[in-house]
């Protein structure tokens, strides 16, 4: 290795200093020493051409290992104020030129030649860019502070270095650890933020708080990554990450901001977006990328205002401000131009689709909402095909209120009857429509026809609208019993319970995978809705949703007699239908060198190994997606970019980029300290599903459980005075505690648990909304939400600040429930009213209106608003419920009398599940058996 005097600026010697093992830096001019090589002009270095000094010693009979430092690393780390000494020049300045200031960045400012100042400081930054620079040691090493003693001015400089270098990984990520045993699950836990991000100082380039994207678009199961492979086995968590792309907005919520110039700037090798964690170097022309190191140069117009047409301030464009940001994209993202929004309506009109009322609601709602549907540029194009035994295709002439019915019987050779007027625009044949919507069920009243041509009936659709793509909306009552994708009824209560049990769950005809194969090419999604009261076989049906990127929804037992029934769907449905939908959208997620995604959960098809393709993406659905750490990474950080392509349905080719930074870490207590139970129970239900498919329902409780048991060893072994030794304590760090709960309320939930009398039907509906929910719907559907309402605080139930006031929820344990009392259990998707049997006559009288607790019927119902501030509170807290979170979602509500219908109380109570039920075990004889396995283990 050179030494460092033959790399010194005239006037400065180098000295090994024995006792330090270091050299020591001397001006001979002045006397002065310092530990720090010095440069003539650091600011203006480059480091490609100066390498990092040698901090070997000369040649000697023993090996001391020393730690190297990049050239100018120190200094950003330190701070070139706390290292320089007090007295003569700025560190790094030649004698006799006035000292730089500190170059920082500061977004916003445009002064003349500030961005090559701020720019010149660059390339001392550390490499966290993959360089072959060697990385710092000092970092999170567990033998910090032994290493040379470095010149500091005093105590309060050392605790400046210190939090300048973020040793101790700072304020977020502090380790506690809990007793399971003998800290009760508690809800309010599920409702704070993951734990924070604590990046390295300089790996962003803006202080915005939005320059990592929100959890609610993206969150990883660890907040801090590990660096190895093996580093991860040993904690067992497992590394994921959970994407909800498209999540609606709320009120308050920010919107997404959307950069119009279409100036996008990516990586020439690995085609990431720009983003807050990129570098500029070069004066500010190029920017090196934070996946894969490349340099790259930046757009032209990137630095320029093209609404004002004059230069720009760089640092205020939003890409380099938002972890989430949308592009308008140019022609060259175009396969094709912008197509308009399609949705084909496919409507079974048999003898029980009508007598239930189901034709006559989904009508009536399309009609009252053809005004919400998404048509801004009166583009959008509409069809109608009614189906039993036949297929009924509608002439809706552009122009005329008049529509003509044409009957196709032919179900085995499928075709058109007309080229035209079958798929017309909504804006011009309006009054076509609407008289069509109108007459639709009276068409059909007196239709006695039993029999399904669901399959036919979607390859007509699909022929109609293959050359444009766009949506099919299913809305069928009865098991497809004809011509294609015919299926059988396979409902049998014997097998219920037992090991082939997930054999029911899996497709029974192979039509349907394929033809949504053919759907997501031609850019076909469909969305179900399922009304049958008898077996409907919605483990196959929901593949086509599956693979299309479309979604499921069901009814079982709908009768539209039933207010409750028709308004639910009329909500649900009518959302849907004004849902702004994403169409031909592909979906990639880019991760920093060493990570890869190993397998991908959610409603789309793999095109390729890491290209996702969904035909439309709904709003609120989440996908979750396996990583793996391949080798050991040396970054101080790492970024997760998702890229989604797509049409808006008005007509706007856009990507919207969502971009998350995350720091790595070597310690074995930071990987535990930044897990995000949320984001871990999302995977594990994705991962759970996939594999009570793949193998036996039976072996996804096991493997849950196992897991559970894995991390809690895991934690036991390495950050417990216990070690591999039996311990009367089941310990997990503070941000885990809930986890065991959720396992368990998984493990409890309608599509996972162990029972003999579960129908397919519902077990499959759950495993769908299990793999689709994202986490703001999913963990309540885990682990509902259980308020008391008869004893609320005064102000629950009124208008605060933040909407109406929530009571505080309480453990899932009927302990909690009081035999005088009103409480309120929900999941999400129902919400069960609980009325004690020695509830006062006033309490019924205020509630529900009525004399007494005898006179009060249990089952489906829709609550009065009464003249009293109690009845008022109540609704609202029920409204809240169903308003409060994303998706379309609109629970019914049961009220539910403790001494009432056996199967409602027992549905009711299987909500608490911190109770025994049936052959599952309460939360503490769960916590006993995971810690007499964590134990056991052990020997």
């Amino acid at each position: 290795m050179a030494s460092p005097a033959q790399q010194l600026p005239p006037g400065w010697a180098a000295e090994w200093d024995q006792n330090a093992q270091r050299y020591l830096f001397i001006e001979t001019a002045t006397g002065r020493t310092q530990w720090e090589p010095p440069f003539p002009d650091l600011e203006g270095m480059d480091p490609a051409m100066n390498p990092a000094p040698s901090a070997s010693p000369p040649p000697q009979s023993h090996h001391v290992k020393r730690r190297q430092y990049a050239a100018g690393q120190t200094q950003v780390y330190y701070g070139s104020d706390t290292i320089a000494p007090p007295a003569g020049p700025a560190y790094g300045a030649v004698p006799g030129q006035p000292a730089q200031p500190s170059q920082l960045f500061t977004p916003g400012l445009a002064a003349e030649g500030q961005f090559a100042q701020q720019q010149m400081g660059q390339p001392g930054q550390p490499p966290y860019y993959g360089g072959a620079q060697p990385e710092p040691e000092y970092i999170n090493q567990p033998g910090f502070g032994q290493g040379p003693v470095y010149q500091q001015p005093g105590v309060g400089a050392l605790a400046d270095q210190f939090s300048q270098m973020n040793v101790g990984q700072q304020k977020g990520l502090r380790l506690f650890t809990t007793n399971l045993l003998t800290a009760p699950p508690e809800p309010l836990e599920l409702l704070r933020p993951p734990p924070d991000i604590v990046l390295p100082p300089n790996s962003c380039l803006s202080n915005s708080p939005f320059a990592n994207a929100d959890s609610s678009y993206q969150r990883c199961t660890l907040n801090a990554i590990p660096t190895s492979n093996s580093l991860l086995n040993k904690a067992k968590i497992p590394l994921g990450l959970v994407i909800t792309p498209y999540r609606s907005l709320k009120e308050g919520d920010e919107p997404v901001p959307l950069v119009t110039d279409t100036v996008i700037a990516r990586c020439r090798r690995c085609r990431t977006y720009i983003n807050p964690y990129v570098q500029f170097i070069d004066g500010g022309n190029r920017w090196r990328c934070c996946m894969c190191s490349m340099s790259n140069e930046v757009p032209q117009l990137f630095d320029w205002d093209q609404v004002r047409n004059q230069p720009g301030d760089r640092w205020a464009r939003a890409e380099l401000n938002h972890g989430a940001v949308e592009f308008v994209a140019p022609t060259e993202y175009m396969v094709r131009p912008p197509q308009p929004a399609v949705y084909v309506f496919l409507i079974d009109v048999s003898h029980n689709a009508i007598q239930s009322g189901m034709v006559a609601t989904a009508t009536r709602t399309i009609l009252e909402n053809l005004d919400r549907i998404p048509n801004e540029d009166n583009r959008t194009k509409v069809a109608f095909i009614a189906f039993d035994v036949s297929l009924h295709f509608f002439s809706l002439s552009p122009g005329t209120s008049d529509s003509s019915m044409l009957v196709v019987s032919d179900l085995d050779d499928v075709f058109l009857p007309k080229p035209t007027d079958l798929l017309v625009n909504l804006t011009e044949s309006r009054p076509a429509i609407e008289n069509l919507l109108g007459r639709l069920n009276d068409m059909f009243a007196e239709n006695h026809v039993i029999g399904s041509a669901l399959g036919p009936a979607l390859q007509a659709a699909f022929k109609m609208m293959a050359h444009i793509g766009g949506k099919i909306v299913v809305l069928s009552s009865s098991l497809p019993s004809l011509g294609a994708g015919a299926l059988k009824n396979r409902e049998d209560p014997k097998v219920l319970g037992t090991s082939k049990e997930s054999a029911l769950l899996q497709p029974a005809s192979p039509f349907y995978k394929t033809f949504a194969i053919e759907c997501s090419r031609a850019q076909v999604s469909v969305d179900m809705f399922l009304f049958s009261a008898a077996y409907q076989d919605v483990a196959t049906l929901a593949c086509l949703p599956h693979y299309t990127a479309g979604q499921t929804y069901f009814y079982p037992a709908f009768n539209a007699s039933r207010t409750e029934d028709a308004v639910k769907f009329a909500h649900e449905f009518g959302e849907v239908l004004a849902m702004p939908i994403m169409l031909e959208a592909v979906i990639r997620v880019r991760a920093s060198k060493n990570l890869r995604l190993s397998s991908f959960h959610g409603n789309f098809f793999v095109r390729s190994t890491d290209l996702l393709a969904a035909p439309s993406v709904p709003q609120d659905l989440s996908y979750a997606i396996e990583i793996q750490i391949e080798d050991n990474i040396t970054a101080p950080f790492v970024v997760l970019q998702t890229a989604v392509l797509h049409t808006t349905c008005y007509g706007e080719r856009r990507i919207r980029v969502v971009t998350t930074a995350l720091p790595t870490t070597s310690n074995l207590s930071e990987v535990f300290a930044s897990a995000d139970q949320v984001a871990i129970a999302t995977l594990l239900a994705n991962k759970a599903v996939e594999r009570s498919l793949t193998h036996k329902l039976e072996d996804a409780r096991d493997a849950l459980f196992n897991k559970m048991v894995d991390i809690l060893s895991a934690y036991k072994a390495s950050m417990t005075a216990a070690g591999a030794g039996a311990s009367a304590q089941l310990a997990i760090s503070e941000n885990l505690k809930m986890l065991p709960v959720l396992i368990l309320g998984l493990l409890k939930n309608v599509g996972i648990r162990q029972s003999a009398q579960i129908p397919p039907d519902l077990r499959a509906y759950a495993q769908c909304l299990l793999t689709t929910l994202p986490a703001q719907l999913l963990i309540p559907y885990i682990y509902p939400m259980f308020y008391s309402l008869h004893n609320m605080p005064p102000e629950c139930g009124t208008v605060g600040e933040q909407g109406i006031i929530m009571p505080q929820p309480l453990p899932l344990t009927s302990e909690r429930l009081e035999r005088h009392g009103l409480f309120l259990i929900e999941d999400g998707q129902t919400i069960f009213l609980w009325v004690g049997r020695d509830a006062v006559p006033q309490l019924i009288l205020d509630v529900f209106n009525l004399p007494s607790y005898e006179v009060l019927r249990g089952g489906k119902t829709t609550l009065p608003v009464l003249d009293n501030p109690f009845s008022q509170r109540v609704n609202a807290v029920i409204q809240k419920t169903r308003e409060m979170r994303r998706g379309v979602y609109y629970p019914h509500l049961y009220v539910v009398k403790e001494d009432g219908e056996p199967p409602l109380r027992l549905w009711a109570l299987s909500c608490l599940i911190q109770d025994r039920a049936d052959v599952l075990p309460s939360y503490q004889q769960f916590i006993s058996q995971l810690r007499d396995k964590v134990n056991g283990s052990s020997y």
